[in-house]
């Protein structure tokens, strides 16, 4: 029997070959470029396509890890992501809120062992107050932005108010 029989050929590959025949597929991009890796020599990796799509949309792949092994990267980036918080009371929120995912995960625990323990919310807010009262270094000279007075001393700088909402 024939390849192109109509016998044997099922309605997928009738309408491909059908969409061929008309030159449907003529003005592909990469039409007649070799596949992408095609030529490589090394050992295949099974997940290449999941890379390639990560690196081209620009994704972390920490979504194609485990939910144990997530939840232990985010506790130990913690101070990390409190540190851009304004509010004591948003970053006890974030704790609390990861918190209740360890307990989920104490309870029913998804994928490999990990070990994970409760985040102290008393102890990652003391961080955060510390690293927020750290002092910051200030201009030498005054500015005319600072509001420096005629006798030379600077008062202190006026922030516009659209300016605070960016930092949440």
């Amino acid at each position: 029997m024939d390849a192109a029989d109509p016998r044997s050929e099922s309605p997928v590959e009738r309408a491909i070959r059908e969409a061929v025949e008309r030159g449907e597929f003529d003005d592909l991009p990469g039409r007649g470029k070799p596949l992408p890796g095609a030529g490589r020599t090394g050992p295949v990796d099974a997940n290449w396509w999941v890379r390639g799509y990560l690196e081209r949309e620009g994704l972390s792949g920490e979504a194609l890890l485990p939910p144990a092994v997530q939840l232990r990267k985010e506790l130990d980036r913690i101070d990390g992501t409190v540190a851009r918080f304004t509010d004591e009371r948003r970053v006890r929120d974030h704790v609390e809120e990861i918190d209740a995912r360890v307990v989920d995960h104490m309870r029913y625990p998804v994928g490999p062992w990990v070990p994970i323990r409760r985040p102290d919310a008393d102890a990652i807010v003391a961080r955060w107050r510390a690293a927020r009262e750290r002092p910051r270094p200030t201009p030498a000279g005054p500015s005319a932005r600072s509001g420096a007075g005629d006798d030379g001393t600077a008062s202190p700088v006026r922030r516009r108010w659209w300016s605070r909402l960016r930092r949440r």
